[in-house]
């Protein structure tokens, strides 16, 4: 049994277990190539690696191909699986890392690359608290007030943003054998569910982005939030699209939409880190120190 986001204790269990997963659902209402949805349960294929069939965001089944080791199931299992998860439980679920800023979260997205890891380490290393890497679920309370869910992941950054940011003594397993890409332990983590108080969907600085912090319109910030699922193919397939609008405009409501231009220049850190802090500062988020 491992943990899954904040609540009681009917919402926080997950059971995985291995054994026979079916290759397909003989009743299956939907599909495409390499998965398939009937009621609550959806059937993963993860081509020569495994297949999962997850039901009712509450269990994980699976059957590893053969030549798949423990630890690259763990990854897909800790990754997708959990990703498919917290859809089935009607989670805004975005491609996101978040940290700890006084009593709430800070959410950075963007697609693969954009840097939302290594600015998370960079975070941390300055003092603030890791919530979650790589992904983020966010649940609207009854009150309207969206909260993020951490989930105990480390950091997952590529060697050379390890080297750039002093963090080699950290450096853990890698993330896949075949990669230059490892588990991080951060300096710092919380296991406390927050109220989350902005979004920061990050760029890059080049013509006509200058480094800056921006506030798009509602629209268009709904639009970044939709863009920036967690594999946004699974907002269509669960018919979730609705869902995510309807969380844009209450996260726009009680928190904030932002872009963050920002060169992609290690040696830029400490001003894109000044930046974010006299924002937070404006938003009252913060007074001095982290």
């Amino acid at each position: 049994m491992i943990a899954l986001g904040a609540g009681d204790s009917q919402d926080t269990d997950v059971t995985i277990r291995a054994g026979a997963v079916p290759r397909v659902l003989d009743d299956a209402e939907t599909g495409g190539p390499n998965w398939q949805i009937a009621a609550n349960r959806f059937l993963f294929e993860i081509p020569d690696v495994m297949r999962m069939l997850l039901t009712g965001g509450r269990e994980i089944l699976f059957e590893p191909e053969a030549g798949t080791s423990p630890e690259e199931a763990a990854i897909f299992l800790s990754g997708t699986g959990f990703g498919i998860l917290l859809h089935q439980r009607g989670r805004v679920v975005l491609h996101a890392s978040a940290v700890r800023v006084r009593d709430s979260a800070i959410l950075f997205c963007g697609p693969s690359g954009a840097g939302k890891s290594t600015l998370a380490a960079a975070l941390v290393d300055a003092g603030y608290d890791l919530v979650t890497d790589d992904f983020c679920g966010v649940s609207i309370h009854t009150d309207g007030v969206p909260w993020v869910e951490p989930d105990g992941r480390q950091l997952k950054l590529w060697q050379n943003s390890i080297e750039r940011l002093a963090l080699v003594e950290r450096r853990a397993a890698p993330v896949r054998p075949e990669l230059q890409k490892y588990y991080v332990e951060p300096r710092a983590a919380t296991a406390a569910a927050l109220p989350l108080a902005a979004i920061y969907v990050l760029r890059e600085a080049r013509p006509p982005h200058a480094p800056g912090i921006e506030r798009p319109n509602i629209v268009d910030g709904g639009l970044m939030i939709r863009n920036n699922a967690y594999r946004p193919g699974m907002v269509r397939r669960m018919g979730q699209a609705d869902l995510y609008f309807r969380a844009a405009a209450t996260i726009a409501q009680h928190a904030g939409i932002f872009t963050l231009s920002r060169e992609l220049d290690f040696k830029r850190f400490p001003e894109v880190i000044g930046l974010l802090e006299e924002h937070w500062r404006d938003l009252g988020l913060m007074e001095g120190a982290a």
